[in-house]
């Protein structure tokens, strides 16, 4: 029974595919011969594109799919500063990403485990983290292009702000949730904090560590599209944002394919991380 529950799942997730293609196909079809109330200037301008690109207003799911297929098929090719290959973007964005992210897992991480150790830096921290934790991430990145006049490195610095606080909350509830049976055992086997820290705490927190940080991932990865498309120059979303300047609905369709599935990998690493320090516990 069990061993026919992953082929029908895969099985469902085939049709509802399969419908969803469908429902695509008819509505691009349906698109481009429906009329109504848009604005003159737009209309022009698309149908203008639409012309010189021979697609339709709103692209099908086979010009789609050939668009991505020319895309993988030279992804890093260089042609210009504005026209670069969706490899070369990505790898720009993924750069951002994981820079962000560790500065972010560097400082998140001892200090999670000092607040989750200390009542007193618990009670002291807290206010900060209430007031800053909430503030959109892209709130940010006026001060960040300001102080440190240089988009990417400001990109950096937004990772970093939206991706510290899972990690920090999750390491604190962590290492505040280690049953005090093992912390009295560790004291009366005199451990002293920093081997008590290593051996028992950390082993003991760990999954709810590894938690924070999958959540820390998908959301940085979520703010680097929409950090991009605001300062632009490089990486998926300034191509995002120059597809749309180009009214290339094709282009943008795939980039945004190309973003999930990337997300969906990096969501999984960290899962498949987690589990396996859930399983070592």
């Amino acid at each position: 029974m069990r061993a026919t529950r992953p082929f029908a799942s895969l099985a469902l997730s085939a049709l509802i595919l399969t419908v969803l293609v469908a429902f695509w196909q008819i509505a691009s079809s349906s698109g481009a011969s429906q009329t109504g109330p848009v604005d003159a200037e737009y209309a022009a301008l698309v149908g203008a594109a639409a012309a010189a690109g021979g697609q339709s207003p709103f692209p099908s799911p086979a010009e789609v799919g050939t668009r991505m297929l020319e895309h993988l098929a030279d992804p890093f090719y260089v042609r210009g500063t504005n026209d670069q290959g969706i490899g070369i973007q990505l790898a720009y964005s993924l750069g951002r990403v994981l820079a962000g992210y560790a500065l972010a897992a560097l400082l998140a991480i001892p200090l999670g485990f000092a607040i989750g150790m200390s009542p007193l830096m618990y009670g002291a921290l807290n206010p900060f983290i209430q007031v800053l934790r909430p503030i959109s991430p892209l709130a940010w990145m006026p001060l960040a292009l300001y102080t440190i006049r240089d988009s990417g490195a400001s990109s950096i610095f937004v990772i970093f702000i939206c991706s510290i606080w899972p990690m920090l909350l999750n390491t604190a509830f962590g290492v505040a949730s280690v049953r005090r049976e093992w912390l009295n055992v560790a004291r009366t086997l005199e451990c002293g904090r920093l081997r008590t820290a290593l051996h028992v705490i950390l082993p003991a927190a760990a999954p709810t560590i590894m938690t924070g940080m999958r959540i820390s991932i998908g959301i940085a990865w979520l703010v680097i599209v929409a950090a991009e498309m605001l300062v632009g120059g490089t990486g998926i979303g300034y191509f995002v944002w120059n597809q749309w300047n180009n009214l290339s609905l094709a282009d943008i369709i795939t980039a945004i394919l190309v973003i999930g599935i990337v997300g969906m990998t990096l969501d999984q690493a960290l899962a498949v991380a987690t589990r396996a320090v859930a399983y070592q516990d």
